[in-house]
């Protein structure tokens, strides 16, 4: 089971980032990394093309999902999230500062 998802609000624990939160836009399960919104932006090159123009873009890349921890949404805190059987029987999370189970993130 997945600990960071889209939608849900991360702050950033290292690089040069430190410190800033936002919300998960994507989340590249493959490459362990996510895209957060407003967080780690850098400048692209964008060669000209049919619809588009060339120029400099500022966008959003990617960090790894080792380097982001989640704000839990009833306690306000950045927490290590844990895994537990729900009441239906599937997985849920849970913060593991207040205990309090992590509702599914709304679709970004």
């Amino acid at each position: 089971m997945r600990k960071i998802r889209s939608g849900d609000t991360v702050l950033v624990t290292s690089g040069r980032n430190k410190g800033q939160q936002g919300r998960v836009r994507v989340n590249v399960i493959e490459r362990d990394r996510v895209v957060i919104e407003g967080v780690n932006i850098v400048k692209k090159h964008i060669k000209r093309g049919r619809a588009r123009q060339a120029g400099i873009v500022e966008v959003e890349a990617a960090l790894h999902v080792s380097n982001v921890m989640l704000v839990c949404p009833n306690c306000k805190q950045p927490t290590r999230v844990g895994v537990r059987e729900g009441a239906d029987g599937k997985n849920v999370r849970y913060c593991k500062k207040c205990d309090a189970l992590i509702p599914r993130p709304e679709a970004a």
